[in-house]
C-alpha cells in the first residue's frame, strides 16, 4: 500500500504541474529624408475643431470638423494617445497649404508632437483633406485603424516636411483622383507600414507617391486606375513580402505611357534632384497594363530580389525621354542590379538614355534588350551562375561575365551584338528554374506548444492511472493467495 500512496502522491502533484508547465510555455513566435526643401519650418497658421498641445489620452471619442482649412483633431505638443476614436472631416480647400502643411486634414500632427492612435476609424469628403497627416518634426504611431477618403487630393496616411509616420496593420481605401494612399509631398519625410491594406480608385492616386523615404513589409497594395508606386527625385520606396497589384487604366498629365512603378523628376520643386531608388525583395509584383517600370528625367537606381513579377500586358522596363525636364537631356539612367531575381520581359532604351544591368546569385533574365538598337549605352554584369535567355537579336554597349564562354547567355535562336560585334553565346535550350510563384508553399500555423504540453500531460496521468489499477489488482490477488 506505501507503494500505491506514493503513486497516488505523484499523481497528485502531476495534475496540479500539468496548468503550470503548460502556460508557463509561451506559442512559438510569429513569422517574421529626402524630399524637397522647406523641411519642417512654415508661417502657415493652424486651427483644430479640437486642439491637444499636452500629454493626453481619450478613448471612444468623437472629433469633426465641416469647414474648410481646418483640422478635426490638431496636435501640437507632447505625447498623447487615441484609442478607438472616430475622426471625420468635411470641408474644402486648395492650394499649397492643405498639401504641403496638412492645413485641411483630419489629423495632423506637427511641433514635435507625438500621436499613438490604436484602432478607430478616419473619413474624410472635401478636397485636399488627407486623412492622417505628419508634419515637421511631429510623430504619428497608427495601428488597426481604418481610413476613408472620398474627394481628390486626399492621401490616407501621408507625411510632409521631414515628419514621421508608421502604420500597422491599416485599412486604407481613397477613391479621388491624385489621391495615393500612402502618400507624400515637399518636405519629404520618413513613412513605414508594417501589414494592411492600402487600396486606390482614382487617376494619378498610384498605392505609393514617395517624396520621402517609404517602407512597406508584408502589405497588399492595389491600385485600380493609376499607377502602382511613384518615385519623384532623390527619393526612395522599399517594398518587402509585398504584394503590389496595378492596373494603370487611366493616363494623368503629362503621362504617355501605362506603367506600374514610376521613377522620375517633375522639376515641379516637390523634390530634390538625385537619384530615385526602387527596393523589391520577396514580393509579388502584378502589372495588369502596361510597363512594370518606367524611368524617365532622372536618375535611378533598382534593385530586385526574389520577387515574382508578372506583366500581363506590357514590357519589363522603359527608359526613355518623356514630357518631363528639358528635352534631349530628359532621358533616364538606371542600375539595375537583380540578385536571386528570375523575371520575364523586354527593355527598352532610348537614345538619350543609359542601363548598367547587373545579374548575379542565379538570376534568371528572359528578354529582348534594346531590340531596336537605339540606346545610349547599356553594360551588362553577368555571374557565372545567372543566366539570360534572348528572345529577340539584341544590342547592348559592354559585356562583362564571369564566365568567358558565354554558355550563360542562351541565344535561343538570336543575335547578341556587344558594342556592334555579334558574340557567341549557347545555342542550346535552357530549362526555366522552378519560379519565385511555384516556390510559395502556404505557411503553416505556428506550433501552439501549450496543447502539446496539455496532451502530454494528460498522456501522462491516463499512464499513471492504468499503472496504479495493475498494481491494486495485484494487491488484490495476493491477499486472496
Amino acid at each position: 500500500m506505501k507503494i500505491v500512496r506514493k503513486i497516488f502522491i505523484l499523481l497528485i502533484i502531476s495534475i496540479l504541474l500539468m496548468p503550470i508547465v503548460t502556460y508557463a510555455v509561451p506559442d512559438a513566435p510569429p513569422g517574421g529624408m529626402g524630399g524637397g526643401p522647406s523641411r519642417g519650418t512654415t508661417s502657415v497658421s493652424y486651427t483644430g475643431a479640437t486642439t491637444i498641445s499636452s500629454d493626453t489620452t481619450e478613448s471612444n471619442k468623437t472629433y469633426s470638423s465641416t469647414t474648410g482649412s481646418q483640422n478635426s483633431l490638431l496636435v501640437s505638443g507632447g505625447t498623447s494617445t487615441l484609442n478607438k476614436c472616430t475622426i471625420e472631416k468635411s470641408g474644402e480647400s486648395s492650394g499649397d497649404e492643405a498639401d504641403f502643411y496638412g492645413t485641411n486634414a483630419a489629423v495632423l500632427v506637427y511641433n514635435g508632437a507625438t500621436l499613438n492612435i490604436k484602432g478607430g476609424s478616419f473619413t474624410t469628403n472635401g478636397s485636399h483633406a488627407n486623412a492622417v497627416f505628419a508634419y515637421g518634426t511631429g510623430t504619428i504611431n497608427i495601428n488597426d485603424a481604418t481610413i476613408n477618403t472620398t474627394s481628390n487630393n486626399s492621401g490616407g496616411v501621408m507625411v510632409t516636411g521631414g515628419g514621421t509616420l508608421n502604420a500597422t496593420n491599416c485599412t486604407v481605401k481613397t477613391l479621388g483622383n491624385s489621391s495615393a494612399a500612402i502618400r507624400s509631398d515637399r518636405g519629404g519625410g520618413t513613412l513605414t507600414v508594417e501589414g494592411g491594406t492600402y487600396e486606390t480608385n482614382g487617376m494619378g492616386s498610384p498605392a505609393i507617391y514617395s517624396t520621402a523615404n517609404i517602407t512597406t513589409n508584408n502589405t497588399k497594395l492595389i491600385s485600380t486606375s493609376s499607377e502602382g508606386i511613384v518615385v519623384e527625385g532623390a527619393n526612395s520606396v522599399t517594398i518587402n513580402n509585398t504584394n503590389l497589384t496595378d492596373t494603370n487604366t487611366t493616363l494623368n498629365g503629362n503621362s504617355e505611357t501605362y506603367k506600374n512603378i514610376f521613377l522620375y523628376q517633375s522639376m515641379s520643386g516637390d523634390a530634390d534632384q538625385g537619384t530615385a531608388s526602387f527596393t523589391a525583395k520577396d514580393s509579388t509584383i502584378t502589372t495588369n497594363k502596361g510597363d512594370t517600370i518606367f524611368v524617365t528625367n532622372t536618375t535611378a537606381t533598382i534593385s530586385l530580389e526574389n520577387n515574382t513579377i508578372i506583366n500581363n500586358d506590357g514590357d519589363l522596363l522603359r527608359i526613355q525621354a518623356g514630357k518631363w525636364g528639358n528635352s534631349g537631356s530628359n532621358g533616364g539612367h538606371v542600375t539595375l542590379n537583380m540578385s536571386n531575381q528570375s523575371v520575364e520581359g523586354n527593355i527598352i532604351v532610348d537614345n538619350i538614355s543609359t542601363l548598367n544591368l547587373s545579374l548575379t546569385d542565379g538570376s534568371e533574365l528572359f528578354s529582348g534588350i534594346n531590340t531596336d538598337n537605339q540606346a545610349n549605352n547599356i553594360s551588362v554584369n553577368i555571374s557565372k551562375d545567372s543566366v539570360i535567355v534572348l528572345n529577340a537579336d539584341s544590342y547592348i554597349t559592354s559585356l562583362t561575365n564571369e564566365d568567358t564562354t558565354n554558355q550563360n547567355i542562351y541565344l535561343n535562336g538570336h543575335k547578341l551584338y556587344v558594342n556592334g560585334k555579334e558574340v557567341e553565346g549557347n545555342t542550346g535550350t535552357y530549362e526555366k528554374k522552378t519560379t519565385n510563384e511555384d516556390n510559395l508553399v502556404e505557411e503553416l500555423p505556428p506550433t501552439n506548444y501549450a496543447i502539446i504540453f496539455t496532451v502530454v500531460g494528460l498522456s501522462l496521468v491516463f499512464v499513471l492511472l492504468v499503472i496504479i489499477v495493475i498494481i491494486i489488482k495485484r494487491k488484490k490477488v495476493n491477499i486472496k493467495q
